[in-house]
């Protein structure tokens, strides 16, 4: 998951993941192939630093790491994605807009940096409004494209469902917004902000913008939202979006993601595991997938490397069956 932007699928600082408790470093080379090219990719920490990234010998930015490969994923922590707060989903659907447009990220930095900034002021009570108009301009630039790319990838994953066939539940996807939701383009948003400086400083913070969103779901054949289903449909529509998603970046990208899997087989009967694995193979693309034994995998057969991975005297070693 280090091989894509950001802090990978366990959301870790770079301090977070400097071996303990020797302080030592990390550092992944490797090559990847994409689109018919082979490109050299290394990524590193060393203590006190923050993450670098070099590819094909150059000095990158993480952004580079998503324009040479779409890399997916999907772990146990996400199972709560529809009955837990706003910030796990819209992390989910920021990180498909990624997939789509790797822009995305550092579109959401930029408008976090200033909101930041904003609250500063809003908790400080200053009310010059000169110190308020250039950072409301510049979150308000970004946080219209944070809309626009939002809209985009549940498009892009509602036209992709249908391809992921029967055995997993379709969804009806929706991006809401509190109150009256989000005002429309920068413009729109800037005004917002401006006129709700009292009521943000009464709150100590910014009350309108799309780090409110919510991304809202309902299991489109029993008409239900994703948070009343049970465990096992809540997961069933988790697999789907990751494959509408998949689907929909082979098209348009031209290959399909690296998928990422984990315990992926939990709360999935043997028809839909079995319906997974010939989806996966259909869309031709790389996945590492674990799970506690290798029953759950059976339907499998020939169609994939089996590893099994032991520790010992905290040292992870792994057999090749």
């Amino acid at each position: 998951s280090l091989l894509s932007p950001g802090r990978g699928l366990r959301r870790a600082k770079a301090e977070a993941m400097v071996r303990k408790p020797e302080a030592v470093g990390w550092k992944i080379a490797t090559q990847l192939q994409s689109l018919h090219q082979f490109h050299e990719v290394e990524t590193w920490v060393e203590p006190g630093a923050s993450r670098q990234l070099r590819v094909d010998g150059k000095s990158a930015s993480q952004l580079a790491l998503g324009r040479i490969a779409r890399i997916l994923w999907l772990v146990p922590s996400m199972d709560r994605l529809w009955s837990e707060g706003a910030d796990g989903r819209r992390r989910f659907l920021d990180r498909i807009a990624m997939s789509f447009e790797p822009a995305h990220a550092d579109v959401v930095l930029t408008y976090e940096k200033a909101m930041r900034e904003r609250n500063r002021l809003l908790k400080d009570q200053v009310r010059d409004p000169h110190w308020y108009d250039a950072i409301e301009s510049q979150m308000a630039t970004a946080g219209a494209e944070i809309h626009r790319y939002r809209l985009h990838a549940i498009d892009q994953l509602t036209a992709a469902q249908a391809a992921v066939g029967a055995a997993f539940p379709t969804a009806n996807l929706a991006l809401t917004h509190p109150d009256d939701g989000l005002p429309e383009g920068a413009e729109a948003l800037q005004e917002a902000f401006g006129q709700g400086r009292l009521r943000d400083m009464a709150a100590g913070r910014t009350l309108v913008g799309p780090h409110r969103a919510d991304l809202d779901a309902v299991y489109a054949a029993k008409n239900m939202p994703a948070r009343d289903c049970s465990t096992g449909e809540q997961k069933a529509m988790l697999v789907s979006l990751i494959l509408a998603n998949a689907h929909a970046l082979a098209r348009d990208f031209g290959a399909p993601p690296i998928l990422l899997l984990d315990e992926i087989a939990a709360h999935l009967d043997h028809d839909r595991r079995a319906a997974l694995f010939d989806q996966i193979c259909e869309l031709g693309s790389q996945a590492f997938m674990t799970g506690t034994g290798p029953e759950l995998f059976e339907t499998l057969g020939q169609r994939a490397a089996w590893l099994e991975i032991k520790e010992e005297d905290g040292i992870s070693t792994f057999l090749e069956n």
